[in-house]
């Protein structure tokens, strides 16, 4: 036997004993599999999480629960995942904000987003609104802009959270206009969204899917749309890019592994994500919402993942936006 066959042969060896039993016999089989949400209970990335658990189980045969796991920007949940036994069966919902946006505005993150996560999907993409408290005199996206520049540091917009879509979405609005004006950190949108309606703050970007009711509602103003186009949901909205050329600040959200899940899971969980999403009716039951499903496959998504990171660390310079 040569020695490069004798290397191969160990090589194989090797792998099938890191595979575990369950890969072979069959995933997920009898044990419970984890999807950690890493944000509050009741937003997108929750809703998200909700509709693969369900899905994913009704199509594997398996049990599939969300655990929500909140904090520091989405970075608690992320990195208990990315410390988890790579069996298969605690998976995350990333986003922007943790595989994006975070590793530009965090000087050191509890994980790396690229080498210890293996990309499953880009789930969905969702469209930001940019809103304002009904009672700001100002109605239009150029109104905001002159009340702003006349006012600098007066007024405050509230995220999610540091780092997160919401709070980028704004920093990028702030460079692009030569505005100022004070952020507010919440744990939630919800919290966001029930200061914006009492005033507390005067205005936010949030996920159409949390923001949308309350626009039509008559409590919150809607000024603009976070996107390059007007959306089929809310034609009325112009998009921002109509008064910023090319601003763009959606919202998406993927679906992820620790790295060394053996990669015949990750396959599968791939494929019957991409599956999921192109399912009539979650493409209808998101499409209501706003939510655009997405469903990519795990190299299409890697390469979304490698771009949106150097778009946002760019951002995050240039409005120097650091997070200790």
């Amino acid at each position: 036997m040569t020695s490069i066959t004798r290397r191969g042969l160990l090589a194989a060896a090797g792998t099938m004993l890191a595979a575990p039993a369950l890969a072979q016999s069959g995933y997920p089989g009898s044990r419970v599999v984890t999807i950690v949400v890493p944000f509050a209970a009741g937003g997108t990335t929750d809703l998200l999480g909700r509709i693969l658990a369900d899905r994913l189980g009704a199509r594997l045969g398996g049990k599939f629960i969300v655990e929500n796991r909140p904090g520091a920007g989405g970075n608690t949940g992320v990195a208990a995942v990315a410390k988890a036994e790579p069996d298969g069966y605690m998976l995350t919902m990333g986003t922007v904000s943790t595989h994006a946006i975070n590793p530009g505005v965090y000087p050191k993150l509890p994980f790396d987003h690229v080498k210890d996560f293996a990309p499953i999907s880009q789930v969905a993409s969702v469209p930001n609104l940019l809103m304002v408290n009904v009672d700001l005199p100002a109605r239009t996206v150029p109104e905001l802009i002159e009340l702003l520049k006349k006012n600098p540091g007066k007024y405050s917009f509230g995220s999610s959270g540091a780092g997160t879509s919401t709070h980028m979405a704004a920093e990028l609005f702030k460079v692009s206009t030569g505005t100022d004006m004070a952020h507010v950190p919440y744990r939630s949108s919800g919290q966001v969204t029930q200061d914006l309606l009492s005033g507390q703050i005067q205005l936010t970007f949030d996920n159409i899917t949390i923001a949308w009711p309350h626009v039509q509602a008559g409590k919150i103003r809607a000024l603009a749309t976070a996107t390059p186009k007007r959306l089929p949901v809310a034609p009325e909205l112009p998009a921002l890019a109509e008064f910023i050329p090319g601003y763009d600040a959606s919202s998406w959200h993927g679906f992820f592994a620790p790295s060394k899940v053996p990669p015949e899971i990750v396959a599968k969980l791939s494929s019957e994500t991409q599956a999921i999403m192109r399912e009539p009716a979650v493409i209808e039951q998101l499409k209501k919402l706003g939510v655009d499903p997405v469903g990519s496959s795990q190299a299409e998504f890697a390469a979304h993942i490698a771009s949106e990171t150097r778009r946002w660390a760019e951002v995050a310079q240039k409005a120097n936006v650091k997070i200790e």
